[in-house]
């Protein structure tokens, strides 16, 4: 592989216009079919196979008629300090706002909230239901101005009127201020890394241009394929990231190439047939970690992943082209400017030079954890464990208008609903009962609401409602306890227990389901799958280290350093988002759940980013102790050679995921959290702290292999053996040739 990225890097830095030119209309393709494409939709989760995701099924079906409904909205009123919203004036203003929607050219329907029963029983909060025609996203501008002033009117007489639903609900938009500096931080990052603005506008040029077209072809694909915008999100956020670390990764070996002397068609090929080799191989982990999500069976965390696997697909066909075609235009320019004056006054040479002066800060690092492995293990050993324990007390959920900010009219709309109404009034359970194979419609039904209505926890029951073939009902029953708390959890398998006796009985279906009885399945399938996921990708990262590094102990070490800092970044999640340590940091108002997508979703990611770690540590590790170094030099020379990389990689990943939290979405926000907080665990404490204690304990241990398995492993070569055995050093920078190349100015 390394002599075929070779060959790559070489074609590249020749075909330079060619390989721009094809990236550039590769943008521009992406960027016009994003800008021509119609706007998704923000779809619900589902879970194919849960008894919530098969009563809507039958509801689908049954009840086609409740389907062509598109957006809706709540304007909830509430009386002014010692009135009541029945009261004259107070009526009439509630009425005025409510006809005046009624008209609305997208309205399908606005109930009035005296006629419906709407008015809690102190009579000072009441609501007003209004459907529309159409989604949330074809929602016209009109429409919404309509909503607004319909509220604001209802304000002018002295009501308070906050708006909920789904009307309101609107995708979250990348590009804000927190992103941007996450970005800010990356370049100075890059800048003092590589010690050349050419160089780090490089990496960031290469990385905008692969997540500019991930971004527009999820963009563009949103509406036939469904994707939501959490989806572009994720393809940002990844794309960003890793397309920065693999432009650096590659650019710091081209650097290191030509300070040797080569020329630098000859330092691109070396790079990509080096480095590029790490980046294949980071790139595939990512990859394979993402696109194995699918098997979850959730179709947003699918989308989700196949999402990121191409974003991150992207930026490894960008790295391995696009990058080497740049060092063709700016040549010897990509070199700090000491480099460039040694070598115009011919201070070069084709060879290594032996390191005579001070060591840098990684080598020092590692010299000084070889002396003192031990205590190094056992402080970040246990300083990892012990952020992990919060993670014993994880609660999975899915967040909705109670996990928004009380600066929003949806937040606001919630509390005045669970006060007028009780806390349950916003998480209501929907009990659909399949009477087709029942010899009693109305006795079957009958029975159902008796049983649902002597559960404890149920603070009402509506009057069941029969479909057009009276085979089926549905009716609604009102929690006691809020949508997100462990009482509802345990009232829906609490009623789904108690009806198993009708069921028995009646030979009826009957079935909870409802957002919030659906939330509650897939928190418990998200749980359920957590544990043999995670047993896949341990067992794909031994399989995949030891086919890299043939060697056995290496992979098993690279595997606990994944649990550990897996296991802090969730035990930071539950410190901020369930205990709310330092949440008004973040802008966290309201601690509960976290989002039951997230523990696997950052497995996946974070397993990848791992990898990257893993293998651009070690690549230099594995590479000087195959060339007779000792164990202990071997690691000091990995740390002098990509200690320094790794570091600046990790800070810039660190950056654009933290650059996130600041997003109004909670799920944006855990992400952001999670992730940020995965990345610096591993980076530098497990590949920067534990992987050299142990490797120094282990000595000449680490890299055995038995002999059978060094039979059947095939040989990745992701050192590069075979490309300093098959191709000689080419031109240096003494030749004539080199001369023609562009240098630039100092």
């Amino acid at each position: 592989m390394a002599v075929l990225l070779y060959r790559i890097g070489r074609w590249a830095f020749r075909r330079r216009r060619l390989v721009g030119g094809v990236w550039l209309g590769a943008l521009v393709l992406a960027v016009a079919a994003a800008a021509l494409a119609p706007a998704g939709e923000e779809e619900d989760l589902s879970m194919p196979g849960t008894e919530s995701q098969k009563a809507f099924d039958l509801l689908d079906e049954r009840f086609p008629q409740s389907n062509s409904q598109g957006a809706e909205a709540r304007l909830v009123f509430r009386a002014p300090d010692g009135e009541r919203v029945t009261a004259r004036d107070n009526r009439a203003a509630v009425e005025d706002a409510v006809g005046s929607l009624d008209r609305g050219a997208q309205v399908a329907s606005a109930t009035d909230p005296y006629e419906s029963g709407a008015v809690s029983e102190d009579g000072t909060i009441a609501y007003s239901t209004i459907t529309y025609t159409a989604d949330a996203v074809d929602l016209t501008e009109a429409s919404k101005d309509d909503l607004a002033n319909a509220a604001r009117g209802a304000r002018e007489t002295g009501l308070t009127v906050e708006i909920g639903g789904s009307a309101l609900d609107a995708e979250e938009e990348p590009g804000g201020t927190t992103e941007l500096v996450g970005v800010a931080v990356a370049a100075v990052v890059l800048v003092l890394a590589l010690g050349s603005l050419v160089a780090a506008g490089l990496s960031l040029l290469t990385a905008f241009v692969g997540v500019a077209i991930a971004f527009g072809l999820v963009s563009a694909l949103a509406a036939p394929l469904g994707l939501t915008s959490t989806v572009a999100i994720l393809a940002l956020m990844l794309g960003l990231a890793v397309g920065i670390d693999y432009a650096l990764f590659i650019t710091s070996r081209f650097r290191h190439e030509s300070a040797l002397g080569r020329a630098p068609e000859e330092a691109a090929g070396r790079a990509v047939g080096t480095a590029g080799s790490a980046v294949v191989f980071a790139g595939a982990t990512v990859f394979i970690a993402l696109v194995g999500l699918g098997v979850v069976g959730i179709p947003e965390l699918t989308k989700m992943g196949l999402g990121g696997a191409g974003a991150v697909a992207l930026a490894v066909l960008v790295a391995l082209t696009l990058v080497p075609a740049l060092f063709g235009f700016f040549g010897r320019r990509m070199l700090p400017r000491a480099v460039r004056k040694a070598m115009r006054s011919g201070d070069v040479s084709p060879r290594p030079v032996p390191d005579t002066g001070r060591p840098g800060l990684g080598a020092r690092w590692a010299r000084f954890v070889l002396r003192r492995p031990v205590p190094v293990l056992m402080i970040a050993g246990l300083g990892l464990g012990a952020v992990a324990l919060p993670a014993l007390g994880l609660e999975l959920g899915l967040p909705g208008d109670e996990s928004k900010s009380v600066e929003t009219t949806q937040r606001r709309a919630y509390d005045l609903l669970s006060e007028g109404f009780g806390p349950g009034f916003n998480g209501p359970l929907t009990v659909v009962v399949d009477t087709a194979r029942s010899g009693d419609v109305r006795a079957t039904t009958d029975l159902v609401v008796k049983t649902v209505r002597d559960v404890d926890g149920v603070a009402s029951v509506g009057d069941p409602v029969l479909s057009r073939g009276a085979d089926t009902a549905v009716l609604t029953a009102v929690p006691e306890t809020a949508p997100n708390s462990g009482a509802t959890k345990d009232l829906v398998h609490t009623i789904r227990s108690a009806v198993s006796d009708v069921e028995a009985d009646t030979g009826a279906d009957v079935l909870v389901t409802g957002s919030t009885a659906m939330n509650i399945d897939i928190s418990q399938a998200m749980s359920d799958a957590l544990l043999p996921y995670l047993t896949v990708v341990i067992g794909l990262a031994v399989l995949l280290l030891t086919v890299v590094f043939r060697s056995v102990l290496v992979p098993v070490k690279a595997a606990l350093g994944f649990l550990l800092s897996v296991g802090a970044a969730f035990g930071v999640l539950v410190a901020v988002f369930q205990w709310g340590w330092a949440a008004d940091l973040i802008g966290i108002e309201q601690t509960g759940p976290v989002m039951s997508l997230m523990p696997i979703l950052i497995i996946g990611i974070v397993f990848g980013l791992a990898m990257d770690y893993e293998v651009f540590l070690l690549t230099r590790m594995r590479e000087a102790y195959v060339h007779g170094a000792a164990p202990g030099d071997a690691v000091v020379n990995g740390f002098r050679h990509s200690g320094r990389v790794v570091a600046a990689a990790a800070i810039i990943m660190i950056s654009v995921f933290a650059g996130f939290i600041g997003m109004s979405s909670p799920t944006i926000q855990t992400m952001g959290v999670g992730l940020a907080a995965a990345v610096a665990f591993d980076a530098f404490v497990v590949r920067m702290a534990i992987a050299p204690a142990v490797l120094a304990l282990l000595g000449r241990r680490a890299w055995w292999l038995p002999r059978i398995l060094d039979r059947v492993l095939p040989n990745v070569d992701i050192e590069g053996e075979a490309l300093s055995r098959q191709v000689p050093d080419r031109a240096t920078e003494s030749d004539p040739a080199v001369r023609r190349l562009p240098v630039g100015r100092d």
